[in-house]
């Protein structure tokens, strides 16, 4: 008994498969790639010398590029008595053994067909509009659909819609000084008179078609594509934030006061809220941190707000210098090195399709789909690097280590600085003294 098998896939969308998938012991496997179908070719001549027991196919569709083909390909090779078992349809040849079969059981194996042409047909029509897709990927083309708010469709790509843009624009830099998200989304309600949800405030600021990168539904990432409205650096920024504020409540993540949701009691674990009083009669406000959680008993006691904001930005001003130093810069630099050889490394390959073009060695729907996996390569690497600390990280402590940066500072822009360097701060209580012990993000 003699088995072979076709297999077709269009690899602009679909992931290649191996020849051993079958689960069948094939003696020979045709398999295609693009529409050229030279092994499809290939397998009807074979088959007029040399004829097989069974034909194994995943669809039938794969069996031409229009119903009318697949009919007659079908006709064709079922009329040299070939058993053609397409394994995802549950089909197998009605005539294989024309003696045995029944008017009943030919009238069934009829309707069967018929249900499975009409499938056949919607599949192929949706293999064409996939396909479409994948070709407008490829060419770095924007997907179907409403463009983000802020762009607006060009003739192939995103362009910045001027009437719009600075509202997202302004959303961005308020978000960068603050680190609110929520404080974002109120902000440009009140400014611009645009009314968003938190979860879309939120999707501005993940979304790469900000950054001048184009996403895909394969959660592909192609770089630089169109004109972006957040550079790499902000980018990078956002996404430290974001994963910052992850750690806290939403309440914490977008209150004014700069120790909001990074500090905690060392002796009961529980985290710190901040509490206003203001005496009857006094106009004058007073600050204290208190635990939520406690479950000691007596309660922890509450502490001033003000006493705890001084001891941090003396001991961040002494620790931070020496916190940057324990990085193990070598190790990191040699880290970015070997990524930045990486993409180097590709973008030589991208340089060189164009020659292999050329010279014949790659067609060009060949050399563009190469050029395309290529590029999201890169986007994935330069990823990795933005999720690094900065490169010059020494400067940014030095700066900051000094006392009058921070007393120049509001609530709101030392709220920032102390999320991008501080994970936790501990309270150590001695009685009823407090220290505090910083933990660096780094």
């Amino acid at each position: 008994m003699r088995i072979v098998a076709y297999l077709y896939q269009d690899l602009t969308w679909e992931t290649k498969l191996e020849p051993t998938i079958w689960g069948w012991e094939v003696d020979r496997v045709y398999q295609d790639l693009d529409w050229r179908r030279s092994q499809l070719t290939a397998l009807l001549a074979d088959c007029q010398t040399e004829i097989p027991d069974y034909l194994l196919v995943i669809r039938l569709e794969d069996l031409g590029e229009s119903l009318s083909q697949v009919t007659e390909n079908l006709v064709q090779l079922e009329g040299l008595d070939i058993c053609i078992v397409a394994i995802e349809q549950d089909y197998q040849s009605p005539n294989f053994k024309p003696g045995l079969a029944t008017l009943d059981q030919k009238s069934a194996d009829s309707s069967q067909l018929l249900v499975l042409l009409e499938a056949i047909q919607a599949e192929q029509r949706s293999r064409r509009i996939r396909h479409g897709h994948a070709q407008n990927r490829i060419k770095r083309r924007p997907p179907p659909g409403k463009a983000p708010y802020g762009y607006k469709r060009g003739k192939d790509r995103y362009v910045i819609d001027r009437t719009v843009s600075p509202v997202v624009k302004d959303f961005f830099e308020h978000f960068l000084l603050y680190g609110s998200l929520r404080g974002s989304v109120r902000h440009i309600a009140k400014k611009h008179g645009k009314k968003i949800s938190v979860s879309t405030g939120r999707r501005w600021l993940t979304n790469p078609v900000y950054r001048g990168d184009l996403t895909y539904q394969n959660q592909q990432v192609v770089m630089d594509t169109h004109t972006p409205l957040l550079s790499r650096e902000e980018g990078a920024q956002v996404d430290r934030l974001l994963r910052r504020n992850r750690s806290m409540t939403p309440r914490a993540a977008s209150a004014p006061r700069s120790l909001s949701g990074i500090v905690f009691c060392a002796t009961c674990q529980s985290p710190m809220t901040i509490s206003r009083v203001m005496p009857r009669g006094k106009g004058k406000e007073y600050l204290y941190l208190r635990p939520t959680k406690c479950p000691e008993k007596p309660r922890c006691q509450a502490i001033s707000y003000d006493k705890i904001l001084q001891k941090t930005i003396q001991s961040i001003c002494e620790e931070l210098p020496q916190a940057v130093a324990g990085v193990n810069q070598p190790i990191l630099n040699q880290f970015k090195q070997g990524v930045d050889t990486e993409i180097s490394a590709k973008q030589a390959i991208l340089s060189q399709l164009p020659a292999l073009v050329e010279t014949k060695v790659l067609d060009q729907s060949t050399a563009d789909l190469r050029a395309y996996n290529v590029q999201t390569e890169i986007a994935e690497l330069k990823s990795r690097l933005a999720q690094l600390p900065p490169v010059n990280l020494k400067e940014i402590a030095q700066t900051v280590s000094i006392d009058q940066f921070w007393m120049d500072l509001s609530e709101s822009e030392r709220r920032f600085y102390f999320r991008e360097f501080i994970r936790q701060v501990d309270l150590i209580r001695d009685g009823k003294d407090c220290d505090i012990k910083l933990n660096f993000m780094f």
